[in-house]
């Protein structure tokens, strides 16, 4: 590492590489029928960090409302981040289902949970307006 950098436990680090990524995830449940209760919601956090975990990502926040899901997942770079969104949606939707399933077939959306859409976005850091300006002021040789 460069003397130039300080410690920082978020930033991910081997001989390759040096990396701080977060992403902010959102879930909404199928014809954003409200499902969820207090209790759904944390077992759909113990759930999706359990899942994080088999992908060495960190679930970072979780909450919720009725109807949709928040995730801050800190993750790896050798992970492509649709995998672990991809079994996060599928593996909680097939826990809830049978652990909730009285709740969950009375709402009358058949087999699904989740909506096939997400929303992912990368976060963290300096804002854009600074990192822009940082890449504009390096010393570019002649």
């Amino acid at each position: 590492m460069s003397r130039h950098w300080e410690q920082n436990s978020d930033i991910h680090t081997n001989r390759h590489v040096a990396c701080h990524l977060h992403a902010h995830l959102v879930f909404v449940t199928k014809y954003r029928r409200d499902r969820f209760d207090d209790d759904m919601l944390k077992r759909c956090e113990e759930i999706m960090r359990e899942v994080c975990g088999t992908f060495e990502a960190q679930l970072r926040e979780f909450n919720g409302e009725a109807d949709h899901v928040h995730l801050l997942v800190h993750y790896p770079p050798k992970v492509a981040l649709s995998k672990p969104i991809n079994s996060l949606k599928g593996v909680s939707s097939r826990y809830l289902r049978a652990e909730y399933t009285g709740r969950i077939n009375r709402i009358g959306t058949g087999p699904v949970f989740w909506s096939r859409s997400y929303f992912a976005g990368s976060c963290g850091g300096a804002p854009l307006t600074m990192i822009r300006q940082y890449i504009e002021e390096q010393k570019r040789p002649a």
